[in-house]
């Protein structure tokens, strides 16, 4: 591989990337990254908690009795565009011709069914009645028959203002009406955040955005919050940060030299969701409830996925409890010999696999490895039962070292050609719907530093390409996946009610997000 120029060396400087750090990235790509070792799929009675509704209720008191001691936080990643929401339609966009063929006749050359749902259901998105009154006001119908009038909404909504959303974030996409009112998925994480959120009359929640979004979310900050701020009695304490520069990847040749762009400049590119464990690492707070941007509901259907939120939130207090009593006892050297085998026996109960020769130890040595098997971030987990379709979730792997863990597996890090591989991953009976309840602190109260709890080993290196020349492109580790693999991990079964995600804008159809409307 060649030399870095000086110009290259410039480049890293107004990037914030070390050198160390490019020669690592370099290192991960000459290496490859295996495919995970499966071991099983966590199940519930293997790494899933299932309670029973009074345990739930439990937890939930738990929560409920120490919340207004806590620093809470709602951690939101918000960065994703809405182009993605509206690929089908930008297809319809681009492809029909009203002129050669019908809007029928194109649905059944395409297959672009999604296209048919979207114009079918039209009257149901939060979003119509501002199209009705656009198209009255610029006359955007005279003189088009059914199916060119089509082609003209898609136009509308996918490139005029004041709708454009190709080139609009998703969070900023109007998903909920209530009445007259029109929500975006941006502003329901507020009243969310309200309901399990809030201390006393304060409510904290932090976003990652696009830098190019910043304007867009400021603008939609100032126009919603006083609203809320008057219906709930609070205030919302928000704050925004950008993916960081310093965590881009660099891009291979497909024969492993540094990829140059047209003005022979290394090319960056942005790392994925892993990026932003940079983002998670600047924030300071006792518990963080952490869910994407689109996994939200209507008014209506909130009632228990904000329970569950508590249940989580709940468990993650108790299991912090128990875990900082036993660290601040060995800090203070607190610990007799006799209370070792029980806390032995804990471990498990956090998914951590004792080897049998641990129980052989000295005290001295015993005590070591109980402080090192604890002093770590903790997360808990919502993991919703599949519905017969098989995909990435909570599995018991193995690593190179032959240690066991419980994780979040994305399916892109699964040997699928492997037919043992294969069939563990056919027998998965859950995946992971990102709702996570976090502390991020030690026993002292400090806040950890979460890079050294990240395996890098876990990275993904994907085929990409740039101006139509093939490249290899690295993504940091997965933020619930790799980013956090160093973490003590609790899994718990919640409903699928919680998790409600906005793939297209059809999803917006189902009766999570209808509701009321």
């Amino acid at each position: 591989m060649k030399e870095l120029t000086e110009y290259d060396q410039l480049l890293l400087g107004e990037k914030g990337i070390k050198v160390s750090k490019l020669q690592e990235q370099v290192a991960i790509f000459l290496a490859g990254v295996p495919p995970v070792n499966l071991v099983a799929p966590a199940h519930v009675g293997s790494g899933i908690l299932s309670f029973s509704r009074e345990d739930a209720i439990q937890y939930v008191a738990t929560y409920q009795k120490k919340k207004n001691s806590l620093d809470i936080l709602k951690f939101v990643p918000a960065s994703g565009s809405a182009t993605r929401m509206f690929q089908f339609l930008s297809a319809f966009e681009s492809d029909f011709d009203p002129k050669k063929q019908t809007f029928d006749e194109y649905i059944k050359e395409s297959g672009n069914a999604n296209a048919e749902i979207f114009f079918q259901y039209l009257p149901q998105f939060a979003f119509y009645d501002a199209l009705q009154l656009y198209i009255e006001q610029h006359k955007a119908f005279d003189g088009l028959n059914e199916d060119e009038k089509k082609l003209r909404i898609a136009h509308i909504l996918l490139k005029e203002e004041p709708f454009n959303y190709k080139n609009k974030p998703k969070g900023l996409f109007p998903f909920h009406k209530y009445g007259e009112k029109v929500v975006t998925a941006f502003e329901e994480h507020f009243r969310e955040a309200f309901l399990y959120a809030a201390q006393g009359d304060v409510v904290n929640i932090h976003f990652t955005i696009g830098k190019e979004y910043s304007t867009l979310f400021l603008n939609q900050l100032a126009e919603i919050r006083p609203n809320l701020e008057k219906q709930y009695g609070v205030h919302f304490e928000v704050s925004f940060s950008h993916q960081s520069e310093s965590t881009d990847t660099v891009a291979l040749t497909l024969d492993n030299e540094f990829f140059r762009d047209e003005k022979n400049q290394l090319l960056f590119r942005p790392a994925g969701h892993g990026a932003l464990l940079k983002n998670l690492n600047e924030l300071n707070a006792d518990i963080i409830f952490i869910k994407n941007i689109d996994n939200v509901v209507v008014e209506s259907y909130a009632d228990e996925a904000i329970f569950y939120k508590e249940v989580l939130a709940g468990k993650l207090e108790d299991t912090r409890s128990k875990v900082h009593k036993i660290l601040q006892k060995i800090q203070k050297e607190k610990l007799k010999k006799k209370e070792l085998p029980e806390i032995l026996k804990f471990l498990p109960e956090l998914n951590i696999k004792v080897p049998s020769y641990v129980h052989k130890f000295a005290k001295r040595y015993m005590i070591e490895y109980i402080y090192q098997a604890l002093n770590r971030p903790i997360r808990v987990c919502g993991m919703v039962k599949n519905e017969g379709e098989i995909g990435g979730g909570p599995f018991w792997i193995k690593d190179a070292d032959g240690n066991e863990s419980l994780q979040i597996i994305e399916m892109a890090q699964i040997d699928k050609d492997n037919p043992q591989q294969w069939e563990r991953l056919q027998a998965s009976t859950h995946f992971n719907p990102v709702d996570i309840v976090c502390c991020i602190k030690n026993y002292k109260g400090e806040v950890f530093d979460l890079e050294e709890f990240q395996d890098k080993k876990l990275s993904f290196i994907t085929e990409k390409s740039y101006n139509g020349r093939p490249l290899k492109a690295l993504e940091l580790p997965g933020l619930w996946n790799g980013g956090m693999a160093g973490w003590i991990s609790i899994f718990v079964e919640v409903p699928q009610i919680t998790f409600n995600p906005v793939k297209t804008v059809n999803d917006l159809l189902k009766k999570n997000h209808q509701g009321n409307h």
